[in-house]
């Protein structure tokens, strides 16, 4: 039986300079999900902010119980700051998204209701259908796509859209090295859990200021790519067609 003091969805968001989405940004995050009558959470994991962030991220705590703060000592990027907020969230389902305001909370409630379909997969990730962006981002972001599916061996369309919902048991024992983040829905197919994607809105950013260009992404990205395809050819993969004596199944 569930514990009616815990959330059932977390939601997980890193933050970095943010400080004129985050108001906008709960707000949103409640209009979406309190129709649905489950408890839920918003982890806001401060990856050191310098704009008057943390300032905010404690005030709309302290206004709300529901919103936690969590504040890092220093930057450590976005796949910190996601690892972070998977350990310390407490719901049965938990949700990934940006705090710019481009991924929509309004898509929330389609990801979850895939996600609790009767032979639902482990994972839903958002693919961004109608991209808010300029055309160089698109293109080399069509571009990553396609070097990285060709790299990884999987087919994810859109591996930069952060919105995404989990069980959490997926998460339990997902190591994650810096950069990782990009390659969650692979790194769980190769643990064994299933993954599927939907379509997702997009929205232009209209504050704040993006922190990632093309080219302060690509290298970057190209030697992430290789780890993770390292990774999938040097997995261990062995079965036991029987042993002697014969053990007892376990318990």
């Amino acid at each position: 039986m569930p514990d009616a003091g815990r959330p059932d969805i977390s939601v997980v968001v890193p933050v970095y300079n943010e400080l004129e989405n985050l108001g906008p940004l709960v707000s949103q995050l409640g209009a979406a999900l309190e129709p649905l009558g489950r408890p839920w959470e918003a982890l806001l994991v401060n990856d050191g902010s310098t704009d008057g962030s943390t300032e905010e991220i404690d005030r709309l705590s302290a206004a709300d119980p529901r919103v936690r703060g969590i504040h890092f000592a220093r930057n450590c990027g976005q796949t910190a700051a996601f690892d972070a907020g998977f350990r310390r969230a407490r719901g049965r389902i938990v949700i990934t998204m940006d705090a710019d305001l481009q991924n929509d909370p309004a898509d929330i409630p389609k990801l979850l209701t895939r996600l609790d379909a009767p032979g639902g997969p482990d994972a839903v990730v958002g693919w961004r259908a109608t991209r808010q962006d300029s055309l160089i981002r698109k293109l080399s972001s069509r571009i990553g796509n396609s070097v990285r599916n060709s790299l990884s061996g999987d087919s994810i369309r859109d591996t930069g859209c952060s919105l995404k919902a989990f069980r959490a048991e997926t998460l339990t024992d997902l190591k994650l090295w810096r950069g990782m983040h990009r390659f969650l829905p692979t790194l769980l197919r190769m643990d064994g859990w299933t993954v599927e994607e939907l379509p997702v809105s997009h929205r232009p950013r209209t504050a704040g200021v993006s922190k990632y260009g093309v080219m302060n992404r690509a290298w970057r990205g190209l030697m992430d790519l290789l780890a993770v395809r390292w990774m999938r050819d040097r997995r261990l993969g062995w079965t036991i067609a029987r042993e002697t004596p014969a053990e007892e199944p376990p318990r």
